[in-house]
């Protein structure tokens, strides 16, 4: 059984930033892919940001390219997502979710097998 848990979520300005992180239970983290998702009220769940098992490739919506970032640490189990010129219309739930069957990394939500609870992020105008 793999878990996840999300940190880091927030109230935060219009342009300011804000980084996620998200632990993640069991001993082989090192062989699965791990994306971000986000889900604003009303709106179906979207792929944020991925990274591969060795984090050696990202990818990215269009949405968020160019202000966030994400990486992995495999000693700690951990991913991150660190967003910034963050704008009112990056507020919703994010999730954190591991893919561990895939062999190459996925930004359909269908793909992953393991999700987190989900951190709020709102940003204020």
């Amino acid at each position: 059984q793999v878990q996840l848990v999300e940190s880091g979520g927030g109230l935060v300005q219009a342009g300011g930033s804000l980084r996620l992180s998200c632990a993640v239970s069991g001993r082989t983290f090192s062989s699965y892919h791990m994306g971000w998702f986000r889900q604003a009220p009303g709106k179906e769940r979207e792929f944020v940001a991925g990274i591969n098992r060795s984090g050696g490739r990202t990818s990215y919506a269009d949405s968020v390219k160019g202000r966030a970032t994400i990486s992995r640490d495999n000693a700690k189990n951990t991913v991150y997502l660190l967003m910034s010129s963050l704008k009112p219309e990056d507020t919703a739930v994010y999730y954190c979710a591991a893919d561990t069957t895939s062999l190459f990394l996925k930004s359909g939500y269908l793909s992953y097998d393991y999700w987190g609870q989900g951190t709020q992020v709102t940003v204020s105008s």
